[in-house]
Order: structure tokens, then C-alpha cells, then sequence
């Protein structure tokens, strides 16, 4: 019989991705915990779905295909980072472990990660060693970025920047199977202690999504805690595939959440400097596509991109 009181909570917010989801779920109730009195492991594990009202079969599927899941299904999109604190408000585990629903746990990476966090009381924030779907390392360990960083990455300029500030960032003198504190992992798994959600909060809802959980590991280490990558548990990561449904607010949500950590570590003025940069950037970007759809090469493409460009112009990129 369950334990009333699990040992991790896995809080997933979906967004019309069901067949995904599925394939998410199937994993972990394959992966050497106790799920809804069933399962084997010494783990006992809860999961939570937020729903961001699915216009798919999540919900149906939910219901009829995962009695054991925790459904907290929402009447609107919340986003990634609101769905998440709805979850950590909900979860009743020792530890809180985010997982995006396009994510498959690979054998017994979960229990490999807590018994980590078990053996180690002061490392507060740990991440898996994470694959693409055609079983390639997937870069989810980083340091923090610096000023100078936010001119580079992510832009046009990215290919000019200097090899040693990328390779900083990118942390890519850390092995790929290696056990190693690093300054933050990204979202799309990361395992957390409940101690570290009681002392700094949940995620930044400033952050409609991108950046919360590099915000989040600042806070913990700002706190004391450690964040460790651990190279030597798994998953496979498909990527993107809720965010792919609207590129225009993919550009638009990453660039404002970007100019919002600038403006929270860097202060105004830099985020100022970097907000008109972007801008100039996508005006820039915007014209070199409508000129190559003048000349007749890959219309559609180019018109695409020319709508979503203007899209991010017009939202101005004010960072909240």
C-alpha cells in the first residue's frame, strides 16, 4: 500500500501533447517507483498533471488511461511557470522533480538522482544527463551568464562570440557522463528538495516561460544550496514541442524573460541597452527575409518568418 505522505512529487504541465504525455507517463511508471500502490523501489512517487486547458484528448486520456495521476485541469493556457507553482502548491513529496511532458525517463534515472540528493543534504538542485530524441546529448548544464553573454547568445552574433565565454556558459568542460556542480540545469528536469522551494518560493511568474529555472538555481545557490548535473542518469528529451505550436510567442516570451533576468541581475540600464539591441535585431532579421521573398526564394518561408518577426516587434519586448 502507497505511503501517505511520497518521497517525490513529479509535476508535469501539458499543453496539447497527448500522445507525448502518454509516452512521458509510461516511463515513469516503468521506472523503479511506487506509483498509486503499485510499482517497485524504495521511492514513493505521486504525479501531477497541470493541464493548461488541452484542446486535444489529454484530459479524456488522463482520466480513462492514468487513475493514479493527480489531474489539475486549468480553464486557460497558465504557462510553464505558473503551471509549475500550481503543482508545487498541490505536491506533497520530500522532493519536487519537474518534468516537461515530451520527456521519457531512461530505467532508473529517477531513483539514481535521489539517492544522490539522500547521500548529499547540501546540494538543493539536481539535473539529468539529457538526450535528444536520436540519442544525442542534449546541452542542459550551464554556468551563469554573464552581461556581456546576453549580446551574443541567442542572436545573430552568437557565431562571433568568443569560444571561451560560450564555453563557460555552456559548461563544456564538464563531461557528458560526469558528476558535477554547475550553476543551474535546465527545466526540463530538474529535481529540487522541498527545503529549497519552503525557503526561496516558487518559480518567477514574471517568467512566462524560458529563464525561470536559471532564476530559480540563482536563488537556491544565492541561498546556500548547491545544484549539481549528474551526468549518469538519463532521459530523452523531444524538445520543444509545446512552445513549436507558437513560434511568434516562443521568440516573444524568450527575448522578454531574457530582458527580465538582465534587468534583475544586471540592473535597468543594461536590460535597456540589450532590449534595443534585440529589437534592432529582428528589424534587421525582418528585412533580410522580406527581401528574399521578393526575389522569389522560399516564399512561404520567408513570410513566415517576416509575420513572426513583426509579431516581436510589436510586442515591444518590455520586460515586466
Amino acid at each position: 500500500m502507497q505511503n501517505k505522505t511520497p518521497d517525490v512529487s513529479i509535476i508535469i504541465v501539458s499543453w496539447n501533447v497527448a500522445d507525448l504525455l502518454a509516452a512521458c507517463l509510461d516511463s515513469i511508471l516503468k521506472s523503479h517507483v511506487q506509483v498509486g500502490g503499485t510499482g517497485d523501489g524504495k521511492y514513493v512517487a505521486e504525479i501531477i498533471v497541470v493541464d493548461s486547458a488541452s484542446r486535444d484528448e489529454t484530459v479524456t486520456m488522463l482520466r480513462g488511461r492514468y487513475p493514479q495521476v493527480t489531474l489539475l485541469a486549468q480553464s486557460e493556457n497558465v504557462g510553464f511557470t505558473r503551471g509549475n507553482n500550481i503543482g508545487f502548491a498541490a505536491a506533497q513529496g520530500r522532493y519536487l522533480f519537474m518534468l516537461n511532458p515530451d520527456t521519457e525517463l531512461i530505467g532508473d534515472a529517477l531513483p539514481q538522482m535521489l539517492d544522490y540528493l539522500e547521500a548529499h543534504p547540501d546540494v538543493g538542485i539536481i539535473g539529468p544527463h539529457t538526450l535528444n530524441s536520436d540519442g544525442s546529448t542534449q546541452s542542459t548544464r550551464r554556468r551563469f551568464p554573464t552581461m556581456s553573454l546576453g549580446f551574443f547568445e541567442s542572436t545573430w552574433l552568437q557565431s562571433f562570440a568568443p569560444k571561451k565565454m560560450l564555453t563557460q556558459f555552456y559548461a563544456e568542460d564538464i563531461a557528458d557522463n560526469a558528476i558535477a556542480d554547475v550553476d543551474w540545469v535546465q527545466g526540463s528536469a530538474l529535481l529540487a528538495r522541498r527545503e529549497v522551494y519552503e525557503q526561496i518560493g516558487g518559480l518567477d511568474t514574471g517568467y512566462v516561460m524560458f529563464f525561470e529555472e536559471l532564476d530559480w538555481c540563482k536563488r537556491a545557490k544565492n541561498a546556500g544550496w548547491r545544484v549539481v548535473y549528474y551526468g549518469e542518469a538519463q532521459i530523452v528529451h523531444h524538445g520543444g514541442q509545446s512552445t513549436a505550436q507558437v513560434p511568434a510567442h516562443k521568440h516573444i516570451h524568450f527575448q522578454q524573460s531574457k530582458l527580465r533576468y538582465y534587468k534583475k541581475y544586471h540592473g535597468a540600464f543594461v536590460a535597456g541597452m540589450l532590449r534595443l539591441f534585440l529589437l534592432k535585431n529582428y528589424a534587421l532579421q525582418l528585412g533580410i527575409e522580406a527581401i528574399k521573398g521578393l526575389i522569389g526564394h522560399k516564399r512561404a518561408l520567408r513570410k513566415a518568418r517576416v509575420k513572426t518577426y513583426w509579431r516581436v516587434l510589436r510586442s515591444g519586448l518590455k520586460a515586466s
